[in-house]
């Protein structure tokens, strides 16, 4: 993504169920399920992660014959990035499973190809290989109506996420699970688990508000969340308020998980023997989803550029007549575990590469928080002039309103360390809220 594109769950209890398959022998262990949540009654096979490689969602569903939707009408949402551990799409998977019947296909933000610019109305359409129809849920309408759902029993949902609040495919999840939730015969929904490629144990950056929750920001989550897509919805479903669900549309729901084997929270992308395919045009590597953490937000409104061509995207920072050095001198002994490189483009343009001395100590979000701050060393503050819909595109990404208001009137006098200790209280509480729905060690 550019700046641009950045500026973008059978009931089983009384809970909207949330039965783990694939869970046994999987993903390192994980803690055991709650009391409220249900295990499934026996756990599948386990088959071994193949050549190494983490054992996706959708690759544990199609080693369990597809049990749990044989003979069910199914839709399935998903984009580019949605394959399994050989590279075949998951719609073409699914669409030759035998029993099973994929009926509807839905595809969010960039389409359900991910070429889409970002905020790009994207029409419904024929998918080219199945011509089943796609139901754009980045068109008209951002959530699956009542029409789109008839016919299905299930709705799979297949996105690669990033790990940042901000990135809209777990608020195109958040939306799906709502619309099946509260439809009189509710649809299943069933979340094929992937990895968060920045690990599972990362719970940084600033708070988001609630009365700032959106499309940018659908859950109350520290911008990094340290969850997996299949976690969140566990947790998501389980605790009452998180969706916009009332009491018995929550309770009558049915979420199933299909979870990874051999994944563990330490994992990053890197560990897991799985190629990446871009999630949008600008998350191109697994390192521009990295990138995304540490630098978007520090490039809203504030003069620095994030992007500089193919390999580099949300990696090289820039800022209008500064040199590579100036750039050192200002963040690299800002953030523990920063490594900046200063690179020179064929234009003569001078800036730095974001990388990564020291994971264990790098905190993703504070290189954008320094950024900000900088952005008002280095000129009149440029947030103080932010306003109408502008800064509340800016707070909705960021989160936190209190903060912004602080930068916009100190601007280089913000007390950051200030900030970082009060989201790390609120990133130690945020753990301890969503560990009974950890599905890995």
């Amino acid at each position: 993504m550019d700046r641009r594109e950045f500026l973008h769950l059978t009931a089983l209890g009384s809970l909207g169920a949330v039965a783990l398959s694939g869970c046994a022998g999987g993903g390192g262990g994980g803690s055991p399920a709650p009391a409220n949540v249900a295990p499934s009654p026996a756990g599948p096979t386990y088959v071994p992660p193949l050549a190494g490689k983490v054992m996706l969602g959708i690759d544990v569903l199609a080693a369990d014959g597809f049990a749990q939707i044989k003979g069910q009408r199914c839709g399935l949402v998903t984009h580019r990035a949605g394959v399994n551990g050989l590279g075949q799409r998951t719609v073409d998977v699914l669409a030759r499973a035998p029993g099973v019947k994929l009926l509807k296909l839905f595809g969010p933000e960039h389409g359900i190809d991910g070429d889409a610019k970002a905020e790009a109305v994207v029409k419904n359409a024929k998918d080219a290989r199945t011509v089943l129809p796609v139901y754009s849920l980045y068109g008209a309408t951002r959530r699956p109506t009542a029409e789109m759902l008839a016919g299905l029993d299930v709705i799979l949902i297949d996105f690669q996420d990033v790990g940042a609040r901000s990135y809209t495919y777990i608020s195109c999840m958040r939306y799906v699970i709502e619309a099946c939730f509260s439809l009189p015969r509710p649809v299943r929904v069933i979340v094929l688990d992937r990895p968060n490629p920045l690990g599972g144990e990362k719970v940084d950056g600033p708070f988001l508000d609630r009365k700032w929750r959106s499309y940018v920001g659908a859950y109350e989550t520290p911008y990094v969340h340290g969850l997996t897509i299949g976690e969140i919805a566990r947790w998501a479903v389980a605790t009452p308020g998180v969706l916009e669900l009332d009491e018995a549309q929550r309770r009558r729901g049915a979420l199933e998980v299909v979870a990874m084997r051999g994944w563990r929270r330490s994992m990053t992308w890197n560990l897991t023997g799985l190629n990446w395919l871009p999630t949008s045009p600008k998350i191109d590597t697994a390192k521009a989803a990295l990138g995304y953490a540490m630098t978007g937000l520090g490039c809203m409104d504030s003069g620095f550029s994030h992007t500089s061509g193919e390999g580099q995207n949300f990696r090289f920072l820039t800022y209008p007549h500064r040199k590579s050095a100036e750039l050192v001198a200002a963040l690299g002994a800002a953030v523990p575990g920063l490594a900046l490189q200063p690179r020179q483009l064929a234009d003569g343009t001078q800036g730095v590469y974001v990388g990564v001395a020291d994971w264990p100590k790098l905190r993703p979000t504070a290189v954008s928080l320094h950024m900000l701050r900088q952005a008002c060393v280095w000129a009149p503050n440029p947030f103080a002039g932010v306003t109408g819909s502008k800064r509340d595109l800016f707070i909705k990404h960021l989160g936190s309103e209190a903060f912004f208001e602080e930068l916009r009137t100190q601007g280089a006098k913000i007390d950051l360390a200030r900030w970082m200790a009060r989201w790390d209280g609120d990133a130690a509480a945020f753990r301890a809220r969503t560990a009974p729905f950890r599905l890995y060690a």
